[in-house]
């Protein structure tokens, strides 16, 4: 591995750990730097602009998010086992891309060939995935609430084992 290889790599490390613990949109490329002991002009020379970061942070993750959409589960219930699997296996990255880079859709407008459009195109398959068809509200709620709490539930406990982290997400999911 070359020194550049390796700076990026670091780089790459402390960008998953800050957008994990702030989210994308209060993190700088300052704050990054500062994480690897460099300067921001040395972070900005491998990731300008930022959202290079965020692309080469997902890019691992997309093949297994478009699995996760594509397969057949059998039921609701292997469904949201495979879904807490994903984001339990990806939770240093789960907050990216289901809150920072999707965002709101009612307040910010993406361009459809864009990676925000992807990751909301993503988030939407997997509520579809979750509420069938038609959902009454009932429905609708339970299933965006179970979406928050994954996200939150993952992103907030980094420093956990992902095998008792899975367990009590599959727990407290259970009769969805």
């Amino acid at each position: 591995m070359t020194t550049a290889d390796d700076t990026r790599t670091r780089i790459l490390a402390a960008a998953r750990e800050l957008f994990a613990e702030r989210g994308y949109a209060a993190t700088s490329l300052a704050d990054i730097a500062a994480a690897v002991g460099l300067t921001k002009t040395a972070v900005a020379y491998h990731f300008h602009p930022k959202d290079r970061l965020a692309s080469e942070l997902l890019s691992p993750v997309a093949g297994d998010m478009l699995a996760l959409l594509g397969d057949d589960h059998a039921d609701r219930p292997a469904f949201v086992a495979a879904l807490v699997s994903f984001a339990v296996r990806y939770r240093s990255v789960i907050r990216l891309f289901m809150e920072d880079l999707a965002g709101d859709d009612a307040v910010s407008p993406v361009s459809p060939d864009s990676e925000a459009a992807a990751i909301r195109t993503f988030r939407d398959g997997i509520f579809a995935k979750l509420a069938g068809e038609d959902p009454d509200a009932a429905t609708t709620v339970r299933c965006w609430a179970l979406l928050g709490a994954l996200q939150w539930g993952v992103a907030k406990t980094m420093d956990l084992p992902e095998d008792e982290v899975e367990a009590v997400l599959l727990e407290a999911f259970r009769g969805l």
